[in-house]
């Protein structure tokens, strides 16, 4: 499964314009680790980050597991406009 693109699905599920959502993947130091930026638009950071970080790192959640079921099984880093 891609995770950049189940991140993105879920991300521009829970925006109001889901046209300024931007979900990219970089490269990390560390070993079996992917990296995925989210860029939203200021109005939709609050439905994305949620009360204390608990929307965004149930999203975390969800693509870790993914990507345990997948044969990569690798760490994801997920950041929401560096949050």
């Amino acid at each position: 499964m891609d995770l950049v693109a189940l991140t993105e699905t879920i991300i521009k599920k829970l925006v109001a314009d889901p046209e300024s959502v931007s979900v990219k993947e970089f490269e990390t130091d560390e070993e079996n680790t992917i990296q995925i930026e989210v860029l939203i638009s200021a109005d939709d950071m609050g439905r994305v980050i949620g009360k204390n970080g608990k929307t965004i790192n149930s999203i975390r959640t969800i693509v870790q597991a993914s990507s345990s079921l997948s044969e990569e099984n690798k760490r994801v880093r997920i950041n929401v406009d560096s949050y």
